[in-house]
């Protein structure tokens, strides 16, 4: 790579994930910040990012995260700062001023921004300014295959000045998905400027770490379960545990995953139910290795969430998916176009399918189903790779606008 301050340094790549809910902005950030790094031995990367759980997280060589203060997204959708007691524009303030003194030591050559042009309540908005100003940094928006059903995400971009500032700031925007599959900026005002500096990378795939074991019992088949973060999972997790509850002869076991966002009362209560089932079905919080848990499992049982699609593809997992509906309409239409050309299985609540029977019989019918690379799913794999060749372009001062992926 040619960079303005020569050999003596590598490329310093800053990722930005702004992380109020679940796991997915930071585990997408660390599986391209591991990619850019495994690729080039002089580069480091640092992650910005408001997850409460990024230390719970093994981070590759020249690659470390700064700790952003957390939010939590109340049920009126409003705001408040997790644990410092400091209101909506503080914390937002608080949040802005660190990632903008972080990013003035650092001083990347490439930010590539998680899904929100302007970041939280616009807090990224100064930082941009300011490289739009030092003029050295690339700047790239990074948006997931989907993002919403398009008339909310217009809505949802013009309330925040997105589209205004994904045309002012970003030299590129890669959509982490094939063209042929889904375009998440249907709808949005963007002028064919900005889609010229459009990229479709594939989708981004995941690898296990073979000096990593999981910590539990993969020996006996299972299926994995596994509701992402676990926020917003109790209604899948309770759909499983009553299919196992009502049939006894369902098999084979199950490995469930909580994720670390499902606690409180309703942790507990399905924790008693786990243990009546006798080790037909086994629970835990957190399993830093998922990765292996996908390698040895007989099937997958989860939602629709991008990071969970993505290893589901690249493990080669048959799958059923219980996408959530509420507040995004982004998980039932990823299950929706997936299931369509033969990739998964979907129960879905628009089609009054989340019964117990209903699940019983999809667990059942796992066998049968293709696997993902039966229907074509390594031919939509290749974002990582064009992420790396896309970095490489950018770095060097080639036409940042060659042709996108399709």
């Amino acid at each position: 790579m040619t960079l303005r301050h020569g050999a003596h340094r590598g490329a310093r790549i800053i990722l930005y994930s702004h992380d109020t809910f679940g796991l997915g902005h930071l585990r997408r950030s660390r599986a391209i910040a591991s990619a850019l790094t495994a690729a080039d031995p002089k580069a480091s990367a640092l992650i910005l990012t408001g997850s409460p759980v990024a230390g719970r997280f093994a981070f590759p060589e020249r690659v470390d995260h700064v700790r952003l203060p957390g939010v939590t997204k109340l049920s009126d959708g409003s705001y408040v700062a997790q644990s410092l007691g400091l209101d909506i524009d503080e914390i937002t303030t608080l949040r802005g001023n660190l990632i903008q003194s972080a990013v003035e030591a650092y001083d990347p050559d490439l930010l590539i921004v998680d899904k929100e042009p302007t970041g939280f309540r616009g807090e990224l908005l100064p930082t941009l300014e300011y490289l739009s100003h030092a003029g050295h940094a690339r700047c790239v928006l990074g948006l997931r295959d989907v993002l919403d059903e398009k008339d909310a995400l217009a809505a949802e971009w013009e309330r925040k000045g997105a589209t205004q500032a994904a045309e002012r700031y970003y030299d590129e925007i890669w959509v982490y998905g094939p063209r042929v599959f889904y375009d998440p900026t249907q709808g949005l005002p963007i002028t064919e400027e900005t889609r010229a500096h459009m990229h479709w990378t594939g989708f981004l795939r995941r690898q296990a770490l073979p000096d990593k074991p999981a910590t539990l019992d993969t020996d006996s088949p299972f299926i994995l379960v596994t509701p992402g973060g676990g926020g917003d999972g109790a209604n899948m997790v309770n759909l499983v545990l009553a299919a196992y509850e009502r049939d006894p002869t369902l098999s084979p076991r199950a490995i469930l995953v909580y994720g670390p966002f499902l606690t409180g009362d309703t942790r507990a209560d399905f924790d008693r139910r786990v243990a009546a089932l006798n080790g037909r079905v086994t629970a835990v919080s957190f399993e830093s290795q998922i990765e292996q848990l996908y390698t040895s499992a007989q099937g997958v049982v989860c939602m629709g969430g991008y990071n969970t699609f993505c290893e589901v593809l690249s493990f080669d997992k048959r799958a059923v998916i219980v996408p959530r509906t509420k507040p995004r309409k982004e998980q039932f239409i990823r299950a929706e176009r997936a299931e369509d050309i033969g990739l998964v299985s979907m129960l879905s609540e628009e089609r009054h399918e989340l019964t117990p029977e209903a699940m019983a019989a999809a667990i059942r019918r796992l066998p049968t189903q293709k696997t993902p690379i039966e229907a074509g799913a390594d031919q939509l794999m290749g974002g990582l790779t064009y992420v790396v060749e896309r970095v490489r372009a950018l770095m060097s001062g080639r036409d940042a606008s060659a042709s996108a992926a399709e």
